[in-house]
């Protein structure tokens, strides 16, 4: 299959797979690399081993079908997909900046922008207890700080989809240097409270509408900050992040970070 794929053009290629061909190329040599000189030779090479784990990520189809396409069993399509996620983050070639870059003085960032987004679960068995059952349905949550320059993800939380977006923002403790201006949208009223150069909309009230000055701050700030909805619809091409998750939820950051490692790496290049 990598031979037929390689055929493609480089649009094409980046529709099927969901990354450029170079990106590829960097993740297989990295499954090449730790693969050398262990074990019996896999059924699928290294090139397929890739493509099929960004075709899981990019279709979400389920595993069994996956495998069928590749003539493997489920089982053997699960291990392959766990290895060569585990194999691309603990190379350090695919892994976010992290909060630190965040603190650190000398870097140029200016502006970054705070969101979160949410997605659905697979629902849980039947239980007997209703309460249980709600709390293990609520969704999945993550939030990104991106810098506003070249929206690049710098770092990630994640909570259960019934956290308030700010109280994920808390938990996270993403300390920020005070020159750096945070702009987030009303989910993080308050924020001010905790990185003082914070910008969020103004909120009216029955009593106190809007001013035109205020009206006029809300719009520049919309602004800016829809550069994070683009940034979240282009990790969402990967249908893993955007549709419901059937997967345990103890690897669902693993995958997130990794998608938005590569969605770096795409934009870098």
């Amino acid at each position: 299959r990598e031979r037929e794929l390689m055929e493609l053009n480089e649009g094409d290629f980046k529709r099927l797979t969901g990354v450029r061909r170079e990106t590829f190329e960097r993740m297989r040599t990295e499954v090449e690399r730790k693969a050398a000189g262990f074990g019996r030779p896999p059924k699928l090479e290294s090139g397929d081993q890739v493509l099929m784990t960004l075709m899981y990520w990019r279709e979400y189809r389920t595993l069994f079908h996956i495998g069928k396409a590749y003539g493997i069993s489920e089982s053997q399509a699960s291990r392959i997909v766990r290895k060569v996620e585990d194999i691309l983050i603990s190379s350090g070639q695919f892994t976010l900046p992290g909060k630190k870059t965040l603190q650190a003085s000398g870097l140029q960032i200016e502006v970054v922008l705070v969101d979160a987004t949410e997605q659905p679960i697979e629902r849980p068995k039947k239980s007997k207890n209703a309460i249980t059952a709600q709390k293990e349905a609520a969704p999945q949550k993550a939030q990104l700080v991106i810098n506003s320059q070249n929206r690049k993800i710098l770092a990630t939380a994640f909570g259960k989809g019934s956290t308030h977006d700010f109280q994920i923002f808390k938990n996270s403790r993403s300390d920020m240097s005070p020159s750096i201006l945070c702009l987030a949208d009303s989910g993080y009223q308050g924020i001010a409270h905790f990185h003082a150069n914070s910008q969020t909309p103004f909120k009216k009230s029955k009593l106190h509408p809007l001013t035109p000055e205020q009206k006029a701050s809300n719009r520049k700030l919309a602004s800016q900050r829809i550069a994070a909805e683009h940034v979240v619809a282009k990790i969402k091409v990967f249908r893993i992040l955007s549709e419901r998750y059937r997967n345990r939820r103890s690897r669902f950051s693993l995958r997130f970070n990794l998608v938005a490692a590569i969605y770096n790496s795409e934009i870098c290049s």
